[in-house]
């Protein structure tokens, strides 16, 4: 049985809406593109190395829809899935939908609420990481996936994310191919979007992400991927950081929010009257 979807009362709705999750786009879709399985379906299958921005911000918002809307949203990105097969480079076939890379692209958006409130914002209790996960769990059912690969809980998700940064996640295809990890230019996310002003906006948006992506990743996936991070680099991050929080702090209430995330709230409120 399918669990209801997350609400207002849940911390979910406001740690995944909260806008400086938006930091960490970059960073989840490294670690994604890290598994070897999520690697060749990109490769084979995706244009995100035609338009990686445009991709990486298409995606978001779906994810972002199955947080606050539930089994609907899910049952759509999960279809998006099907079809999404084939053979690595040795034969081994694969599929979108094995349970496996499926849940890892899910723990990297449960794990941006983590990093943000460690990195950007207020540290969280145990007792908040472990509701978090638990929620994480509902969010999840409503993808109508198997949950076996699931840890019950956020000290057995903690070795799993382990397990996998150290022992799974390779400096893969996708990685290589990536325009974002080689340094090069991207085009335009979006037509509306003239090229001239990308071509100034974008370096700044491509590279504050990587820069982000590079010092936030676990040490051993920095490691995996060969990226340097100094402690020159790490001094920057906290000031970047202490800038991020300070400023956050001055940004009224609802607006520190996604607009999903206003919106849902918005229509929350107006079913209670």
């Amino acid at each position: 049985m399918t669990p209801p979807p997350l609400g207002p009362e849940s911390l979910t709705w406001r740690r995944f809406g909260d806008l400086r999750t938006a930091l960490l786009i970059g960073w989840a879709g490294t670690l994604q593109a890290m598994h070897p399985v999520i690697s060749t379906a990109l490769v084979q299958h995706s244009d995100v190395f035609g338009n990686p921005v445009n991709r990486l911000l298409r995606s978001a918002g779906p994810i972002v829809e199955v947080v606050y809307r539930g089994r609907p949203a899910g049952t759509r990105v999960r279809d998006l899935h099907h079809g999404i097969e084939g053979s690595h480079a040795d034969g081994r076939r694969y599929h979108a939908l094995n349970p496996e890379p499926y849940f890892w692209a899910h723990a990297t958006f449960l794990a941006t609420q983590y990093v943000v409130a460690e990195r950007f914002g207020d540290p969280l209790s145990e007792a908040e990481k472990e509701r978090l996960y638990q929620e994480s769990i509902r969010w999840y059912a409503h993808y109508g996936m198997s949950t076996r690969v699931a840890p019950p809980d956020y000290r057995a998700f903690r070795a799993y994310w382990e397990r996998m940064v150290s022992e799974v996640l390779v400096r893969s295809a996708a990685i290589e191919r990536s325009p974002l990890h080689r340094g090069e230019r991207t085009p335009s996310p979006f037509p509306w979007l003239p090229a001239p002003v990308w071509a100034v906006l974008g370096p700044v948006f491509s590279g504050l992400q990587m820069w982000l992506a590079r010092g936030l990743l676990p040490p051993a996936a920095r490691e995996t991927l060969g990226w340097d991070w100094s402690a020159g680099d790490e001094r920057r991050l906290r000031v970047f950081a202490f800038a991020v929080r300070t400023v956050f702090r001055l940004v009224p209430a609802p607006y520190r929010l996604a607009p999903a995330a206003r919106r849902a709230y918005r229509e929350a409120a107006r079913r209670e009257i």
